[in-house]
């Protein structure tokens, strides 16, 4: 689920809580959490509701200046409309996980087994030290890139540097991608192993 960048700062403020969405089925589900530019939110509510709910009144207060402006944009999709409420729950949890570099032992063998886990799954064999190394060597260069040089598909190796991203191993950069303090890390780990 999106969100118009004008709108963000007045999601983290608390000033809109709901949103309005054309979807075939859901792509959040009530009690989940979903990650944003500006950090989690928490996901009170999804309600399949009529069009006659969108009001001058529930537009603005979902960061629209209007419902005329609301319309143009759901008439973009097809697919049954829904109203989302949900609250801003705080910082990104990865920001945090990625600047902490003094893993415990456990914790390491955790994010170790998690890796090989995804080594083993992969259509590309063992991928995740590869790519760390490139990443630690090679920062804030283009996916294609990294792919080209991993022998990997491009699509499929951005996709899979999110999983390294939520393990708080890699950060996104404007182009490219860098270890976290973290990832360096556990990449010196992986190193030793």
């Amino acid at each position: 689920m999106l969100f118009r960048e004008k709108i963000m700062e007045a999601i983290r403020k608390g000033q809109v809580k709901i949103a309005y969405r054309r979807w075939k089925r859901p792509t959040v589900k009530a009690g989940g959490t979903l990650l944003t530019a500006i950090g989690q939110l928490y996901i009170d509510a999804v309600d399949e509701v009529p069009l006659t709910e969108i009001t001058e009144q529930s537009a603005k207060a979902s960061g629209f200046p209007g419902r005329s402006a609301l319309m143009t944009e759901l008439d973009k999709r097809p697919g049954t409309l829904y109203r989302i409420r949900f609250h801003y729950l705080g910082d990104d949890p990865r920001i945090a996980l990625r600047e902490n570099d003094e893993v415990e032992e456990d914790e390491m063998a955790q994010i170790i087994k998690k890796l090989r886990g995804l080594d083993e799954r992969s259509p590309f064999g063992a991928w995740t030290k590869r790519t760390l190394g490139i990443i630690a060597r090679r920062p804030e260069e283009r996916a294609g890139d990294l792919a080209e040089a991993l022998q990997i598909d491009k699509e499929w190796l951005k996709t899979s540097i999110r999983k390294l991203k939520n393990l708080g191993l890699t950060e996104s950069m404007d182009i490219g991608y860098r270890l976290s303090p973290r990832g360096e890390a556990v990449l010196e780990a992986l190193k030793r192993h």
